[in-house]
């Protein structure tokens, strides 16, 4: 696997132990290649991940090893690297990695870490997200280009209720994530009936294609936006994040002409870098706007209001929530009804 190499990342230094272990086989790609990769795309990913507690999905021994989620800040990182303190939904609590140096992400690299996923907040303030995001997941059935229609219609949605801006990026997958800065005036629960809300106007306006149906049995061939991705210690892959697939695809930030056009495939651990150097980060402008959830959230009182649409089931893993319905699946509720 080769000796240790030094990579200088902005001033600091970083050692990288077994340079050549082989992280992605199908590609012959190293742990170096993985460094070296957020080296290139280093201004893009600390700005998706600058000053947020972030947790780590690590594959110490490449995508087909084990591997894990590591939230709780690893021990004998360098005390250059600040944490803040979460709290996750079951009333723990845990000090977090927050990044505020390129070099720290080149640091994680060397500990396997592919994938970043930063909370929507900042460590100034843990409870009030600053960016809404939206899941946009094909269902089996769809595939990304369902999505990136799904996508377009969100933009018009997005702009018709508080005439809001997102920036859309590939999930490395097969989906859509499309990002909001908004003021850090809500909490998670808010933030989380905005999404709801986006969602329903958009079953509304494409029934057939989209969903916010919790349940799988219920989704169909539709697009489902996955409004628990809001959440509290829910979080989704940051731009410029690689993915555990064998083909060593990344998240994609990308310009609204480029959806539906560009495709996932496009971006991997080789294309991205030179992608970056002609273009820069074409999301570098998300931090000089915040927008406000008013419209959304009157949005979401009138569902409740006129319509009688209530809050929807939590992930499994929360305890229950006010005023959230029963966290069955239909199936089940109609079979315990008749027996």
């Amino acid at each position: 696997m080769g000796d240790a190499v030094e990579l200088e990342v902005d001033g600091r230094t970083v050692r990288l132990s077994s340079p050549g272990k082989v992280f992605f086989p199908e590609r012959g790609f190293t742990k170096l290649d993985l460094a070296r990769y957020y080296v290139a795309v280093g201004p893009g990913i600390l700005r998706a991940l600058r000053n947020r507690p972030t947790t780590l999905e690590r594959y110490p021994d490449g995508v087909g090893g084990e591997w894990f989620f590591q939230k709780r800040a690893p021990k004998g990182m360098p005390d250059w690297i600040p944490t803040a303190h979460i709290t996750f939904p079951s009333g723990r609590s845990a000090d977090e990695m927050c990044p505020t140096e390129q070099a720290a992400v080149v640091w994680a690299a060397q500990y396997g870490t592919l994938t970043f996923h930063p909370w929507p907040v900042r460590a100034t303030d843990v409870d009030h997200p600053d960016e809404l995001r939206i899941d946009l997941d094909p269902q089996p059935g769809t595939d990304y280009d369902d999505a990136a229609r799904a996508a377009q219609e969100l933009r018009a949605v997005l702009d018709e209720f508080g005439g809001l801006r997102g920036w859309p990026k590939t999930s490395g997958g097969r989906g859509l994530h499309v990002f909001v800065p908004i003021e850090p005036r809500w909490t998670f629960t808010q933030v989380r009936r905005a999404a709801i809300a986006v969602g329903r106007e958009m079953e509304r306006r494409m029934p057939d294609q989209v969903t916010i149906k919790w349940w799988k049995e219920e989704r169909g061939r539709r697009i489902f936006l996955d409004y628990n991705q809001t959440a509290r210690d829910r979080t989704i892959a940051s731009a410029y994040s690689v993915r555990p697939h064998p083909k060593a695809t990344v998240s994609a930030p990308l310009l609204w002409e480029e959806v539906g056009v560009a495709h996932p495939a496009d971006f991997d651990l080789a294309t991205m870098p030179a992608r970056f150097a002609e273009v820069g980060d074409v999301h570098a402008d998300m931090d000089d706007h915040a927008y406000s959830l008013d419209a959304l959230l009157e949005l979401a009182r009138r569902d409740e209001h006129d319509h009688g649409l209530g809050d929807l089931p939590y992930p499994p893993e929360y305890p229950k929530m006010p005023g959230e319905p029963k966290r069955v699946q239909p199936s089940r509720a109609r079979r315990e009804q008749t027996s």
